[in-house]
């Protein structure tokens, strides 16, 4: 197991270069930590137009190559670069036709502009003679990766030895195409359509990568417990449970250089756990930057999210209003997010009808995210499902106390705050002690919720118990250092697999 390996990351997004979502944070901080023990690691992605060439220091790599594909052969050229702050390689594969627009997702030819990508960054690695022992793939848009190396590549002596990680970090986007993709894409054109899991005429990314890869992983061991249920792996379940020794559970980690509230530059004043009580200038600076009144007695709950279903919008949408209307007291309320329209027009409809005591900010917006956690005394995160989460880790890091659904990575990384109690000593002596590092909720609804978070406002009444949880939750230790090994141990695995 120390043996250093070569490992390729491949993602469609990667922090700070190109971001939509929590992949591009973990294909832009994982490296780094694999990098710290010694792997020759490097990353690879589209070049959208959106990413500033002068601003990351990007340099051609050489003339432009070929790309076989199934109906063409195309010529792509490649940029490369670091990671800021380390020595990572980051390889860019650009071509006109599929990246020269606004925006990295939401595209009719999105699944040509991810096969394609693929199969580039195929082609680049054997340019450049670079054999890595493993490809990292994360979500649909590289699933095509593992179904060419584990068919067409398997043949090929270049390839043939490459094992492959395939990463599920949201099991609701798979990635739908008609079956032409395999023509297009240079794949055996025979393979049958998988029965219960794809359509007459349909091709699953999702489904094909978790079938053709040596090892599967998800973002949290809980996560990739529920998804062999039919309940949470819907379709997938069955090909999910055929593959379930080949699936393991890696809790994701968080960068704490990134997240770290006592070099944080995006905040007025930085602290740190032995500071904690010079937060509350952050939460003076917010509340005035808001326009609200000023007031450290009035709970501030925070909401940093998508505006998407899967975040639990539904219920924290009417615990809001009941919040606001004074059923538990008083309380300030901030979010900040965007997604589907009916989750603007209702938080919207809440920050005009409570305007002296909320704020809804419909946009994405990073700073201010780090703000709102600086300032927060609660963060409310009631996700319907949740493969692993960021925000109620960065939330903990920096004092925020999170209010949780226990479901998923949710479950991994909040325990339910339970009260000093007296518990006996074996020499007779007695301790006072709580445990937990947050206040989670099991039921899907608004009552659950709702109760949740009174027993959150109720326990921050009381400073020394409320301090003591906020210091839990900033030293509890969910940093890509700590979490790094369990993914050396899968590319291990994967190597195993493929080699065996």
């Amino acid at each position: 197991m120390s043996r250093k390996l070569k490992i390729l990351v491949l993602s469609s997004e990667v922090a700070p270069f190109a971001q939509v979502g929590g992949l591009a944070d973990v294909a832009g901080a994982l490296p780094k930590a694999l990098r710290k023990l010694g792997h020759d690691v490097r990353v690879a992605l589209p070049r959208y137009r959106q990413i500033d060439g002068a601003k990351f220091g990007l340099k051609r790599m050489g003339g432009p190559f070929q790309v076989e594909l199934g109906a063409e052969t195309r010529r792509a050229a490649a940029f490369e670069t670091n990671l800021p702050g380390s020595d990572v390689p980051v390889y860019f594969v650009w071509d006109e036709r599929f990246f020269y627009r606004d925006g990295v997702y939401g595209f009719d030819d999105d699944p040509q502009r991810f096969a394609y990508f693929g199969r580039a960054v195929l082609a680049l690695i054997e340019r450049l003679g670079w054999q890595p022992d493993v490809i990292h793939c994360n979500d649909w848009h590289t699933a095509l990766v593992p179904v060419w190396l584990s068919t067409i590549g398997s043949k090929q002596p270049f390839f043939e030895g490459i094992a492959t990680v395939y990463s599920i970090h949201n099991l609701g986007y798979q990635g739908f195409a008609g079956r032409l993709i395999l023509r297009f894409a240079g794949l055996d054109e025979s393979l049958r359509i998988m029965e219960g899991i794809e359509d007459p005429g349909q091709f699953n990314f999702m489904a094909r990568g978790i079938r053709h890869a040596d090892i599967i992983s998800t973002v949290s061991p809980s996560y990739a417990a529920q998804i062999l249920t039919d309940e949470w792996g819907g379709r997938l379940a069955p090909l999910l449970r055929a593959r379930r020794d080949h699936l393991v559970g890696a809790l994701r980690g968080l960068d704490h250089d990134r997240w770290n509230p006592s070099t944080d530059p995006h905040l007025l004043t930085r602290y740190s756990v032995e500071q904690i009580e010079k937060r509350v200038e952050n939460k003076r600076a917010l509340l005035g930057e808001m326009g609200m009144p000023v007031r450290d007695d009035i709970p501030l709950i925070g909401m940093v999210s998508r505006l998407v279903d899967q975040k639990g919008c539904d219920i924290a949408g009417p615990v809001v209003r009941r919040l606001l209307r004074g059923d538990g007291g008083e309380a300030y309320f901030v979010l900040l997010g965007v997604g589907l329209p009916k989750y603007h027009a209702m938080f919207s409809a809440i920050g005009a009808d409570f305007f002296d005591r909320a704020r809804v900010i419909l946009k994405f917006d990073a700073p201010l995210a780090h703000r709102i956690f600086a300032a927060s005394d609660i963060l409310l995160m009631p996700s319907l499902y949740e493969p692993c989460g960021t925000e109620q880790m960065a939330a903990m890091r920096y004092g925020c106390v999170p209010v949780v659904r226990s479901v998923g990575g949710l479950a991994d990384t909040v325990s339910d705050f339970q009260p000093a109690a007296r518990q006996a000593m074996g020499s007779g002596d007695e301790l006072e002690a709580s445990t937990g590092n947050g206040f989670a909720f099991a039921q899907y609804d608004v009552n659950a919720c709702w109760d949740a978070l009174q027993r959150a406002i109720e326990t921050r009444a009381d400073r020394d118990t409320w301090r003591a949880l906020q210091q839990r939750g900033m030293t509890t230790d969910y940093s890509w250092e700590a979490a790094v090994p369990k993914y050396v141990e899968l590319y291990h695995q994967a190597i195993q697999v493929r080699r065996g």
